[in-house]
């Protein structure tokens, strides 16, 4: 494996090594062929782009079009705007909404990590597409690439000193993780190019950036919807007896990507590492993505993320890694305990006399489709109450600071709009999310967001019919294995394979603390229904007082349960 400090030669490195070592700092030759009359970036372009915040992409429904007209591929881009904490303001709203009418598809979507992705955007469009994000006080820079990611918490609006303590060590954390390359401003937003003999520097990432992507969440001590076992760097608030952040709980080595077939490959939930003191966070966040910068593999990147290093060197060689990089000595961690998550739909108390609503969201697509006006309808409650939108790990949308005398408003426009109240929602298809997949992901090999709508109604109309439709169970598709909707911590994931076959996984937990399992490999989507229905079926009758169905799985074990669907 590859330690930083001995990269001056790339040799036996992967491409994308020595693509980012030559970029001048993600600049690459970005701006040049943003000039050029032609409808794609260039091979290198298209990986420094996800730095940027864009994937390069084409549209697989239009790839016959695109053949009769003599191209490749039918190019388009989508954009992924960075949202700690998946906090809106109206105004960015509205232009993430109007840039979707004017240069993408039409629609937004909420993605599982809180933010807006924008799809269907051509080239010639692109600039002023994030010209008109950054105008709205907000970027695409880390979006994608060999990075920080969004970094992630519970979306919850509480008015209290705990969210506040929290939400200031989050901006601390964002500040100290983006990259500091000028690049991003010389190319979309018309930056001075600034003329120095002095070099560039990253003081984070330096010049190769890190081996792969990185991925962070903070929690609330007790609430885990932002399933923060799933990340590289899993950060639990805890809070004081008089209601203040007392410190945090850190984990590490989660991750949930892996490849078919590639056993080398494999999902992981994050581990306990250490506890450590509110001021104390944001110098053990640098560490921890330091050590991953200066030992993770940047030969094999299916081999690339922090799980590998940790699987490879181990917890404790990890640990004291990190000690050795901070000025203050880690404590133990603390044990953590979860309460059923709360999905944070519908009406609830802010605690400063304003309410906030939560709005389920099929799939995270904001859209006008199928009798729902999701798009025109929450456009009309923005522009009418400015509340503050908060999206979701769930792929749903908050509107925050609404006056209990706007109520009734905003039940009104909603149902005008054909947006549901919660609690006219099934339980399954509430607690039911999914990539976008095809058309637009390169990666899928499978339907996800146009498959899970059709196949979620049936299996609600199972539960309902086996006396179920109140029980709550998380069922999450994925168009290909790298599991972007988290599909093994629910208590039913459905793992692409091939187009119409998925390997259907059980034995996780609705809270999302333990992995599933494959209970039955390449299943046809058309036979899922009836392979879980008898599965129901045995569970209503022999499950244990409020154990939930990745539970009863997980103990009844595959073994019997193989003989109920034989």
């Amino acid at each position: 494996m590859s330690d930083l400090k001995d990269l001056s030669s790339l040799d036996g490195l992967s491409r994308n090594e020595t693509i980012k070592a030559t970029s001048n700092h993600l600049r690459g030759l970005i701006k040049e062929e943003l000039l050029e009359d032609t409808p794609a970036f260039g091979d290198d372009s298209e990986q420094l782009l996800k730095f940027h915040g864009i994937y390069q992409q084409d549209d697989r429904d239009r790839r016959k079009e695109a053949r009769a007209k003599g191209l490749t591929k039918h190019h388009q881009l989508m954009i992924r705007t960075r949202i700690p904490g998946g906090v809106v303001s109206p105004d960015a709203y509205v232009a993430h909404d109007d840039i979707s009418r004017r240069w993408a598809n039409g629609t937004l979507r909420v993605t599982t990590r809180q933010d807006f992705q924008l799809h269907g955007v051509l080239k010639g469009d692109i600039k002023k597409s994030i010209s008109a994000i950054n105008e709205a006080l907000l970027t695409t820079l880390g979006g994608c690439g060999d990075v920080e990611r969004n970094i992630m918490c519970c979306p919850e609006p509480i008015a209290d000193q705990f969210h506040t303590d929290v939400d200031r060590s989050i901006g601390a954390m964002v500040t100290e993780l983006t990259p500091k390359t000028r690049a991003y401003h010389e190319i979309w937003l018309d930056g001075e190019v600034v003329e120095t003999s002095e070099p560039e520097v990253e003081p984070l990432y330096r010049e190769h950036y890190l081996p792969r992507k990185f991925k962070t969440t903070v929690a609330l001590e007790g609430d885990n919807c932002v399933d923060v076992y799933a990340h590289d760097l899993a950060i639990v608030a805890m809070k004081s007896t008089d209601g203040k952040l007392r410190g945090f709980n850190v984990l590490v080595g989660g991750g949930l990507g892996r490849t078919h077939n590639k056993p080398e490959t494999f999902v992981a939930v994050a581990t306990p590492l250490a506890f450590v003191e509110p001021e104390q966070i944001v110098d053990v966040a640098r560490e921890v993505v330091s050590v991953q910068r200066d030992y993770g593999d940047r030969a094999n990147r299916r081999h690339a993320r922090l799980k590998y290093t940790i699987a490879d060197r181990g917890l404790e060689w990890f640990r004291n890694e990190v000690q050795s990089r901070v000025p203050f000595k880690l404590q133990q961690p603390e044990p953590l305990s979860w309460k059923p998550v709360d999905d944070h739909l519908g009406w609830h108390e802010q605690g400063d006399g304003r309410l906030y609503v939560g709005i389920y969201i099929e799939n995270g697509r904001i859209a006008d489709v199928d009798g729902v006006s999701s798009r025109t309808g929450l456009r009309k409650i923005v522009d009418e109450l400015r509340p503050q939108v908060r999206l979701t790990a769930q792929q749903n949308v908050i509107l925050a600071g609404i006056d209990p005398a706007d109520r009734p408003r905003v039940e009104q426009l909603m149902a005008e709009h054909g947006i549901a109240a919660v609690e006219a929602i099934p339980q399954a298809i509430r607690n039911a999310m999914a990539c976008p997949a095809i058309p637009t992901c390169g990666l899928a090999v499978a339907e996800a967001e146009r498959a899970l709508p059709g196949l979620i109604r049936q299996l609600a109309t199972i539960l309902d019919e086996v006396g179920l439709a109140d029980e709550r169970i998380s069922f999450r598709m994925s168009g290909c294995p790298n599991g972007c909707s988290r599909p093994y911590l629910g208590d039913v994931g459905f793992v692409g394979t091939t187009l119409g076959k998925y390997d259907v996984m059980l034995g996780g937990d609705f809270n999302g603390t333990r992995l599933n399992r494959v209970f039955a490999p390449n299943v046809p989507i058309a036979e899922i229904p009836g392979l879980l229905k008898p599965l129901f079926e045995r569970f209503r009758s022999d499950r244990r007082p409020e154990e939930g169905f990745g539970n009863w799985v997980d103990r009844a074990g595959f073994e019997a349960l193989h003989g109920v669907t034989a």
